[in-house]
């Protein structure tokens, strides 16, 4: 009989749809869920504290095959993954078309001075002018990333007019590859980062890349705070020498409440909401899941995989 330890926060769309012959402990708390995952042949850790999630790992010792809603995973040991073979899916995807409108709303609310709009109204205020006065329209935007959350922005972006050039691995018409596209910075009115959090990618803007940019261009983070240089970035709002920041992804999270990001008027920050603005997160996850347990049973491939040695 097949063995699984899942979370039990997902077990209200699952538990009903599970076959019989399934033999599944469910857990809520980091100690019920090191007890359940002992010979656990498929686990589903999810959890809110990432720490406990990693713990949870460590005792699955007979693991085979693991889960998670998350699409970035790399809080978890990367060794362990590879050394016992485990296989994993993530979260790729599933919380891509709320991320690329979110990504939509933070270019529109900055480029209208929607902030200011909203402060007004509190104020009881009767603005007699727009605050923002910029259009997406006829704007380019440099795109970094291009998997499931970068294949949905381009077409949302495009539809407002705006002109997206992506950065790819491999060469395509149009695209920049990785070794192209720092040299391009200074052309670009938006510079959206939608790469996966890797040694590759950390810091992969810094002082010089912003620099490079024009001094209205705007950053736009949902990728990971670490894919910034955070200091870099305070330093270049503070002197006005980038037009601005919409971070829905800090370091660290969450940001401390002393830190100067929250006091530049030049910097939205939405505190890594973008993949939570929906109601279909567990929905699409309870049915991908579904959808995999069916094929590893019949010994058929899953998807999507997440290659720890590459960390996406």
């Amino acid at each position: 009989m097949t063995k699984l330890a899942i979370s039990g926060l997902i077990r209200p769309l699952l538990e009903p749809r599970f076959p019989g012959d399934l033999d599944v402990r469910w857990f809520m708390t980091k100690e019920e869920a090191i007890d359940a995952v002992a010979d656990a042949e498929i686990g589903w850790f999810d959890m809110n504290e990432q720490d406990a999630m990693a713990e949870t790992l460590l005792a699955a010792k007979k693991l085979k095959w693991l889960n998670s809603i998350y699409a970035g995973l790399d809080f978890l040991p990367m060794d362990v993954l590879i050394e016992r073979g485990i296989t994993v899916t993530n979260g790729a995807g599933i919380n891509a078309i709320t991320i690329a409108e979110y990504v939509v709303m933070g270019m529109l609310a900055m480029s209208k001075g929607y902030r200011d709009v909203v402060r007004a109204q509190d104020r009881r205020e009767w603005l007699t002018d727009s605050p923002g006065k910029r259009e997406l329209y006829g704007s380019e935007a440099l795109l970094l990333g291009y998997g499931a959350i970068g294949k949905l922005i381009k077409p949302r972006l495009e539809a407002f007019d705006v002109e997206v050039t992506v950065v790819r691995r491999t060469p395509a018409e149009g695209a920049l590859t990785p070794d192209q596209w720092r040299g391009k910075l200074g052309e670009f009115d938006w510079v959206i980062l939608a790469v996966p959090a890797t040694p590759e990618t950390d810091n992969m803007i810094g002082a010089d890349e912003l620099a490079a940019m024009k001094r209205d261009a705007v950053l736009v983070n949902i990728a990971r705070g670490a894919v910034v240089d955070q200091e870099a970035l305070v330093a270049a709002l503070e002197a006005k020498s980038i037009g601005g920041a919409f971070l829905d992804v800090t370091t660290p999270e969450p940001l401390p409440a002393e830190h100067p990001l929250w006091g530049l008027d030049n910097a939205h920050i939405t505190m890594h909401l973008s993949g939570r603005a929906q109601d279909k997160m567990f929905i699409r996850s309870a049915e991908r899941f579904l959808d995999n347990l069916q094929k590893y049973r019949r010994g058929e491939p899953v998807s999507p995989i997440f290659d720890p040695a590459r960390g996406y």
